[in-house]
């Protein structure tokens, strides 16, 4: 693979692409074919995103990766730091950019902060524990109104953005009181105030998620397909009580319940495409 695609991380990056017309199917059903243009240039958007912040990444992450991750295109020699970074800086600004071809104020600012808070995150943030946790949640969460802008409405998807962004947290903090042992160079929240009290916080996140999830039956209780949704939420509730015994699988079940939380969302514009 060319180096710089694998700088990329080009299967994540695809993904991420992808993701961003299912969270736009999310918003605005079979009506985002109208907006093809923006959906185009957002696919685009979130793969230039992806690439600068994983360019920086390992730009940052240098010595880590000379022992983890050592295949790599920067501690393999294929790529100088410099290089990993210049390419970094480049993608965060052609991400930018390339916001401006929507000509929508809306997802022109969600871009802007996306790009400041993920250059922000690998240069600093990362290093402080719970800001860092509540900056990966935050840009989790951004992925989903970017997708709403993009088909003429971010709020369409506040619901299942925050709902994403709340579990995020309490996954990240999960994953930290995991890591505790190897940690290394980092304040991670569970190293700050205990692993207890680190859990008490996580399960709330966790609990937080699943009840926002709630709000979509208060507008339209009819939309009986949206009921998926209670999987997720009995699955993260499961995660606000394990989180404390076995945090690793505490983290694992989040995965699954936000693969349920995002099918609950699909079936919702299902519904609202062809039976509503």
């Amino acid at each position: 693979m060319n180096k710089y695609l694998q700088l990329f991380r080009l299967n994540n990056a695809l993904i991420g692409s992808f993701a961003i017309l299912i969270a736009a199917f999310m918003a605005a059903g079979t009506s985002m074919v109208d907006y093809c243009v923006n959906l185009l240039v957002g696919f685009f958007i979130v793969f230039t995103f992806i690439a600068g912040g994983n360019s920086l990444n390992d730009y940052i992450d240098v010595e880590i990766d000379r022992t983890a991750h050592p295949d790599r295109p920067v501690p393999s020699g294929k790529l100088t730091p410099i290089q990993a970074r210049n390419t970094g800086i480049a993608m965060l600004i052609l991400s930018t950019l390339l916001s401006f071809l929507t000509m929508d104020v809306p997802c022109i600012v969600i871009v802007v902060v996306a790009v400041i808070l993920m250059a922000a995150y690998e240069m600093m943030l990362k290093q402080r524990g719970f800001v860092g946790n509540l900056t990966i949640a935050l840009l989790t969460g951004m992925v989903f109104l970017l997708a709403g802008a993009l088909v003429g409405d971010p709020m369409k998807n506040i619901a299942v953005g925050g709902m994403a962004a709340l579990v995020s947290v309490g996954r990240e903090i999960s994953k930290d009181i995991e890591d505790m042992a190897s940690d290394e160079g980092r304040k991670t929240l569970p190293m700050s105030i205990g692993v207890r009290n680190a859990s008490i916080i996580a399960a709330v996140f966790y609990i937080a998620g699943p009840v926002l999830s709630w709000y979509p039956i208060y507008l339209d209780p009819a939309n009986y397909l949206y009921y998926i949704v209670l999987l997720s939420d009995v699955t993260f509730f499961y995660c606000a009580y394990k989180v404390f015994s076995d945090p690793r699988k505490a983290e694992k079940k989040a995965k699954v319940g936000m693969l349920l939380g995002l099918l609950a969302f699909i079936m919702s514009a299902i519904y609202y495409s062809f039976l509503a």
